[in-house]
């Protein structure tokens, strides 16, 4: 008789955060029930976008599994090169090297599921070959798993000439969308609602395939996105869902040398009193903006904790990097007339920070990772989204949650730098400090925010909702096999 563990296959997207976050689900579902085991299938993209780093940066798991089932770096460049086809073509390239994985480390029966990124779709297919079910792992809100299936039932619908009226490119329209209360502009569509292009094609194509999955789990907590959820639920349009969202882990980056000084800085900063500026995995801005939102700083007089990264060259696909010297983009004297009250630094430990009580506000680019970690952080959200569907979550933040207030919702950052800089002015990034780091009672956003922080906890209790909705998925799991 076979006593191996059933064992989830877990295939994510290349980039650090789609990583990151099936990480810590995976670690969340075995530490809930020590009868499974996790391959977690890393397809390395050439740009590698931290996401080495951060695996050697992990502690062992003696059930969860890394495995490189990565392609070389020449053929993956290729499958990369069309822009048009996004990551589609790539994760089809490793189609052959998690077959073999699978057909060699793991018996037909004690494989209980492949857990797929919403961009590994595809690998559908494969799990089809042996005979495995596949579910969702969304890493985005469950207001965008929404939108996203409203647009796929509107032009599934549409014949060949109807297509066009759902290009939303120059459109000032607002439109009723599945899963949000309130109209939405479609100016601040994501790129693939907003015009019909060939990635958007393949993008809803994609999503079509979520009706063949046995299950969606949704990187959130149901009390966050209520309505959402309700939505998606009347609509009966996808067979099961999970809200689940393992709560913030604030080893990002303990280990590292930098996070000493940072901590020891915040340490001597009264109680919510500090503003971080932190802008995700690829978050930079150009000399002209860094110097606005350095104005801006100066000017409020408050506190702040600002990670300023150096953009890459143009026309390269890489991480920001820390600049040798910031004083070679910021105003002459910043630091000085700063000197105590704020603290520009490289690279920091985004959840270790928010974590902090001196912090009392996030100037964020509204990635859901960020989000989620400043919401079970308690921390309140100054709303600046660069690119994704950020903008959407900036929506959701703002209009239909009130957790956070608007830097600006309709930037969009320009990566390939075809088009003049768009600047948001000092004028702008002030206003929304001023209102954001507002002390008492007469601060609405940060009032919602504390309570929201409290049902993040008690959703991951016993019986709390995120728990009831793992407990489900698990034995769910189980049965595939049984």
């Amino acid at each position: 008789m076979d006593t191996k563990k059933p064992e989830l296959v877990f295939i994510p997207s290349p980039g650090l955060g789609h990583v990151a976050s099936a990480v810590e689900i995976s670690k969340l579902i075995l530490d809930t029930d020590e009868r499974l085991s996790i391959s977690l299938l890393i397809m390395k993209h050439p740009a590698d976008f931290g996401v080495q780093p951060y695996l050697q940066s992990l502690s062992s798991h003696s059930r969860l599994h890394f495995v490189d089932v990565s392609i070389d770096s020449k053929t993956a460049a290729e499958l990369l090169s069309n822009k048009d086809r996004f990551l589609y073509d790539f994760v089809v390239g490793h189609k052959s090297k998690v077959r073999e994985y699978v057909r060699n480390n793991i018996t037909s029966n004690s494989c209980c599921g492949f857990v797929l990124d919403m961009f590994c779709i595809s690998m559908i297919d494969v799990a089809n070959e042996f005979g495995v079910p596949s579910y969702i792992f969304f890493t985005s809100a469950t207001a965008f798993l929404a939108l996203s299936l409203h647009f796929e039932a509107l032009r599934s619908n549409a014949n060949e000439d109807e297509i066009s009226k759902y290009d939303y490119s120059e459109s000032n329209e607002e439109l009723s969308i599945l899963g949000f209360k309130n109209l939405y502009p479609a100016k601040i569509l994501p790129r693939p609602a907003k015009s019909v292009t060939p990635s958007s094609i393949l993008y809803f194509n994609g999503i079509r395939r979520f009706k063949e999955t046995k299950g969606i789990i949704i990187n959130t907590f149901a009390e966050l996105e209520s309505f959402a959820l309700q939505s998606l639920s009347d609509a009966n349009i996808v067979r099961q869902i999970y809200p689940i969202h393992p709560v913030a882990n604030p080893e990002d980056g303990d280990k590292k040398p930098e996070t000493e000084s940072i901590i020891k800085w915040l340490d001597d900063q009264p109680k919510s009193s500090v503003l971080f500026l932190c802008f995700g995995t690829l978050g930079s801005f150009e000399p002209e903006q860094v110097r606005e939102i350095a104005i801006a700083l100066e000017r409020s007089g408050q506190r702040f904790l600002w990670s300023l990264r150096r953009p890459p060259p143009k026309g390269k696909v890489e991480m920001p990097k820390n600049y040798d010297n910031s004083e070679e983009v910021l105003p002459e004297g910043f630091l000085d007339r700063t000197n105590g009250i704020g603290k520009v630094v490289g690279w920091a430990p985004q959840v270790t920070v928010l974590s902090h009580p001196a912090v009392g506000g996030f100037v964020s680019h509204c990635g859901w990772n960020s989000v989620l970690e400043s919401v079970c952080c308690g921390v309140p959200i100054a709303a600046w989204p660069l690119y994704a569907e950020q903008q959407m979550n900036a929506f959701l933040l703002v209009k239909e949650l009130g957790l956070a207030v608007e830097i600006r919702m309709d930037y969009v950052k320009d990566f390939e730098r075809k088009n003049p800089v768009d600047i948001v002015t000092a004028e702008e990034i002030e206003g929304a400090i001023k209102k954001l780091m507002v002390q008492g009672e007469e601060n609405e956003v940060r009032k919602r925010v504390k309570e929201m922080q409290e049902k993040s906890r008690t959703a991951m209790e016993e019986g709390g909702s995120s728990y009831t909705s793992l407990q489900l998925l698990i034995e769910d799991f189980i049965s595939n096999i049984s």
